[in-house]
C-alpha cells in the first residue's frame, strides 16, 4: 500500500473538518439529550439544533423556519419534489401536473421524475443541456405549460461540474408567475455540490425549495437540509412524530446536526480568504498541464462555466475503471463519475446528456480538489496519470493489432 494518500475525489465525499468533529463530539456521549425533551439535557441539545439552524439560515438568507433537517440531500430532494406533486394532485382532485427538469441531474432527483412519469403522477419533460454541459433557460422556458408546477436544476453537476444558470432561471419562474395561472410555478434546485463556492442567498437566486447536504462540505455523512419557503406548503414525506414543525418527523441527530452548523459557518470563512479563488488557480494549472502534455485528451463540460474544483476528462484509448485503479494503486483516489454510480459499468447519463456516443463516455476521469490540495500533490498526480495513460494506451494498440492479425 502507498504511503501517502492523495485524495482527489471531493465531490464523492469530503472529510469531516477537525474543528467541525470537535465541535460535534460533547453531543455523542456527554450532552446526549433528546431535542424533544424538557429537561435540561433536551434543552441543551434544542439549544444546539437550533444554533445550527441559525448558522444555515444566515448564510441562505432565510428565515430559521424555513431549514428542514433532513438525513441528507437525497431525502431532501425526494421530499420537495413528491411534496409539490402530491399537493397538486390533493387539491385538483386527482389532476396530473407537469413537471420539468434536465437530462443530467443526479440521479436522487432524475429518478424521482421518472418514478412520477411512470407511475402516471407527472408529465414529465427532460430538458437536454448544451454541449457544454450548461442549461439554455430558452430550452425551458418553451417547455413550461399552464399546469407545469415545479422546475428542478440542480445548481453544479456533481459530475463535470457545471455551472447552472440558477438566478436566470428563478427570474423566469417570477415573470410566469406574474400571470395568471391554475397553480403557481415553484422551482428547486439541489445545491449540494454548489454550497461550498457559490452564493445560496435564496432571495438572490428566486429558489422556493434548495437541498443541501454537510458531506460534501467537510461535515459528517447522514445530514441535509431542506430551504422550503415559508408561504409553500407541501404534505411531509414522511409521518410519525413532531419534529422540525410536524414536516419531517424523526429524532434529531444532534451531533450531525451541529456538525453541519459549524461546517457552514467554515464555509463562509474560506470564501472570505478567496480560498475558492486558490483553488481556481491550481485547476486551471492541472488542466492546462494535461491538454498540454498528454495528447488525444478532451475536458467535458465548460472551461469556464465550471466549479473551482472540478477537473473531468476523457481519454482516447484508455477505459476510465483501468485508469482509476491504476491510480488508485499509486495512492491516488480519483473518480470516474458520480461516486453513487462508479460501480457499475454502465455509461455515464450526463455524458450521453452531453451528446458523447456511449464508447466516448468509457474513458472518463473526474479529478475534483479539496481544500487541502496542494500544488505537489497535482504534480505528483500528474506524472503518474501521464505514464499510466501511456502505458495503457500501449496495451490497448498491442491487443487490437493482435486482433487485426487472426
Amino acid at each position: 500500500m502507498p504511503k501517502k494518500i492523495i485524495y482527489l475525489d471531493n465531490a464523492a465525499t469530503t472529510p469531516v473538518d477537525k474543528k467541525v468533529l470537535q465541535k460535534m463530539l460533547p453531543y455523542f456521549s456527554e450532552k446526549f439529550g433528546n431535542a424533544m425533551s424538557l429537561h435540561t439535557m433536551g434543552e441543551e441539545a434544542g439549544d444546539a439544533v437550533e444554533e445550527a439552524r441559525e448558522n444555515i439560515a444566515k448564510i441562505l438568507n432565510c428565515d430559521v423556519q424555513e431549514i428542514f433537517f433532513t438525513s441528507g440531500a437525497t431525502e431532501s430532494n425526494n421530499t420537495a419534489i413528491k411534496g409539490v406533486v402530491k399537493r397538486y394532485i390533493q387539491e385538483f382532485k386527482g389532476e396530473i401536473p407537469h413537471i420539468i427538469t434536465s437530462a443530467f441531474e443526479h440521479h436522487s432527483v432524475l429518478d424521482v421524475f421518472k418514478s412520477l412519469e411512470r407511475d402516471k403522477k407527472a408529465e414529465v419533460s427532460f430538458v437536454a443541456p448544451k454541449a457544454d454541459g450548461v442549461i439554455d433557460v430558452d430550452d425551458l422556458k418553451k417547455e413550461i405549460k399552464n399546469n407545469t408546477i415545479l422546475i428542478s436544476i440542480m445548481y453544479v453537476n456533481n459530475e463535470i461540474g457545471t455551472i447552472q444558470p440558477i438566478k436566470e432561471i428563478g427570474d423566469l419562474v417570477k415573470e410566469v408567475n406574474k400571470k395568471q395561472r391554475k397553480s403557481p410555478l415553484i422551482f428547486h434546485t439541489d445545491a449540494v455540490q454548489a454550497l461550498n463556492y457559490f452564493t445560496c442567498d435564496v432571495e438572490y437566486l428566486g429558489v422556493d425549495l434548495m437541498s443541501l447536504s454537510a458531506h460534501k462540505i467537510y461535515g459528517p455523512k447522514g445530514i441535509g437540509v431542506l430551504y422550503k419557503r415559508k408561504n409553500l406548503n407541501i404534505p411531509p414525506l414522511m409521518n410519525g412524530g413532531g419534529q422540525e414543525r410536524n414536516f419531517r418527523p424523526g429524532t434529531h441527530s444532534v451531533p450531525q446536526i451541529v456538525g453541519f452548523g459549524e461546517a457552514i459557518k467554515l464555509v463562509k470563512k474560506r470564501l472570505e480568504k478567496g480560498e475558492d479563488k486558490k483553488m481556481k488557480e491550481k485547476r486551471d494549472y492541472l488542466i492546462e498541464k494535461i491538454l498540454k502534455e498528454i495528447p488525444d485528451v478532451y475536458l467535458n463540460g465548460s472551461r469556464e462555466k465550471r466549479s473551482p474544483n472540478n477537473i473531468h476528462f476523457r481519454f482516447d484509448s484508455v477505459e476510465g475503471e483501468s485508469l482509476l485503479m491504476k491510480l488508485d494503486m499509486e495512492g491516488i483516489e480519483v473518480g470516474t463519475g458520480s461516486a453513487c454510480s462508479s460501480a457499475s459499468l454502465q455509461a455515464s447519463h450526463v455524458l450521453l446528456a452531453l451528446g458523447l456516443k456511449q464508447e466516448q463516455t468509457h474513458g472518463s476521469l473526474r479529478i475534483t480538489l479539496g481544500k487541502d490540495t496542494c500544488k505537489k500533490d497535482l504534480d505528483y498526480f500528474f506524472s503518474k496519470l501521464k505514464k499510466i495513460v501511456t502505458d495503457l494506451r500501449k496495451i490497448s494498440g498491442n491487443v487490437l493489432d493482435e486482433f487485426k492479425n487472426k
